[in-house]
């Protein structure tokens, strides 16, 4: 059984960073591209980042603040995001869609199978 499952998140203030993991099971990530997303409250599914093997793309919002990776060994992608925003506080939702990419969609309808997700909250 595939499953995506998000751990990481938390209270931080301004500036602060955080990583977030997104262990994945049932599957490996040599054949799946991966994506982060997150939703804040009365707003629509946001794409952070994707990876595709090892070509990653990010959303314009995010760039130069938070960084995909990937571990295959275990299963593993993660969001490393730094200089973290109050706008930044949102449920933030790992996800996979079947196939590798040369350039990765950030488009929340590509993606097939979804974790629960984890509170960031960014707050002084």
């Amino acid at each position: 059984q595939m499953q995506l499952e998000e751990s990481g998140g938390g209270l931080v203030q301004p500036g602060e960073s955080l990583r977030l993991s997104c262990a994945t099971s049932g599957f490996s990530l040599d054949y799946y591209t991966i994506g982060w997303f997150r939703q804040a409250p009365g707003k629509e599914r946001e794409g952070l980042s994707c990876i595709s093997s090892i070509r990653t793309n990010y959303a314009d919002s995010v760039k130069g603040r938070f960084t995909i990776s990937r571990d295959g060994a275990k299963n593993t992608v993660y969001l490393q995001m730094n200089s973290l925003k109050p706008e930044d506080t949102a449920v933030y939702y790992c996800a996979q869609v079947p196939g590798l990419f040369a350039r990765c969609e950030l488009r929340d309808i590509s993606y097939v199978r979804w974790g629960r997700g984890t509170q960031v909250t960014v707050s002084s």
